[in-house]
């Protein structure tokens, strides 16, 4: 396709309007995505953050009690008649523990709080974590004397002469720290939820997947975990897009605050799209204007390109109506006039001549 001066003028303008604004816009979308960027992951950062700080200071708090207790003259004693009163004493003062025990070396129960029969426990993990050497036993399980998940902590109980003589520990409802991240609201899409070491659930909205512990091991916010306390990601889940932050407490559990991207990132997408719908009308009214402009510029020309046609035949009697412009097309219409009056009148000297 030829184009000819008023398609090359049209296309001018319209470059010369669009790419000024094209690049408003995108500059405006960068810095609007930029700043709900960094709001996103503030917010769910900050929830975050209070969370594993309340999660932390729950455990902590609660593993205070178990050295506490575990430094009486009646747990040193690993007897049964004199542990079991103060035992029962920590379960009545803590309303979420369901029950208090200590465990000999070997595995085998001492003292308890509900008054049952000794069981062995030299198979549990929080215990054999203590007589390890670690400070603090623990395990999340799905609890015998409850059959709901519980929380397992446990602490080492030492004698001065003769060191480490058994395991102090208590089993607690997790029913105060899941409502704690449960009732976390974040968005109507977004919420937080509690993983232990292994990805097992410890607390979530759904309590289908508290109850049975469900398997989150292989989820994308528990997958690739190093040992960055803190992660932002973004993943796909269910088929819909979800931004997440994940943080670990102090004792290694993973909580993820998570949300729908489209939700989090909706007031992007709707500025974005009154952006595009004002670039949209403003590329119409310019490409009206630059189409009125361009026919104006085209024109005349056009129509001096005829009339030099015409007068090429002979036809040297043509009224030219762009003489009366002021512009350079003004100054063209007037210099072919002259250039028709001479031809004019020199044929006329030829004729007489002749």
């Amino acid at each position: 396709m030829k184009l000819n001066i008023f398609h090359k003028i049209l296309i001018t303008m319209l470059v010369v309007a669009v790419i000024p604004l094209v690049a408003i816009w995108y500059i405006n979308y960068q810095t609007t995505s930029k700043h709900l960027t960094l709001g996103v992951e503030q917010r769910l950062g900050g929830i975050s953050d209070k969370l594993v700080a309340a999660v932390n200071d729950w455990v902590t708090a609660n593993h205070k009690v178990l050295n506490q207790n575990g430094a009486l003259p009646e747990m040193a004693s690993m007897n049964a008649g004199a542990q079991n009163p103060v035992l029962k004493t920590v379960q009545n003062e803590y309303g979420w523990s369901y029950l208090v025990f200590t465990i000999r070396p070997d595995g085998m129960n001492v003292g308890r709080s509900d008054g049952k029969e000794p069981i062995d426990y030299s198979d549990r993990i929080y215990f054999k974590q203590v007589m390890d050497g670690a400070p603090l036993g623990k395990q999340v399980v799905i609890s015998k004397t409850t059959g709901k998940p519980a929380l397992i902590l446990s602490a080492p109980i030492h004698k001065p002469d003769k060191g480490l003589v058994g395991v102090i520990a208590m089993g607690m409802s997790l029913a105060d720290i899941s409502d704690i991240i449960t009732k976390a609201s974040i968005g109507t899409t977004g919420y937080a939820f509690l993983l232990d070491e292994d990805g097992k659930v410890v607390a979530h909205q759904k309590q289908e997947y508290t109850s049975t512990m469900a398997d989150f091991s292989k989820h994308p916010a528990f997958l690739g975990r190093s040992n960055e306390p803190v992660r932002k990601l973004v993943f796909e889940e269910g088929g819909r897009k979800i931004i997440a932050h994940t943080q670990k407490t102090r004792h290694g559990w993973t909580l993820v605050a998570q949300q729908d991207y489209d939700e989090a990132f909706r007031a992007l997408s709707e500025a974005n799209l009154s952006a595009l719908i004002l670039l949209v009308i403003t590329l119409l009214a310019v490409s009206y204007i630059a189409y009125l402009l361009a026919q104006r510029l085209a024109r005349p020309i056009r129509n001096l390109t005829l009339i030099a046609e015409e007068i090429s035949r002979g036809r040297l009697d043509i009224k030219i109506q762009e003489v009366n412009r002021s512009d350079e097309i003004g100054a063209l219409a007037a210099a072919i006039e002259r250039m028709g009056v001479s031809i004019r009148m020199s044929l006329q000297k030829l004729r007489a001549k002749a």
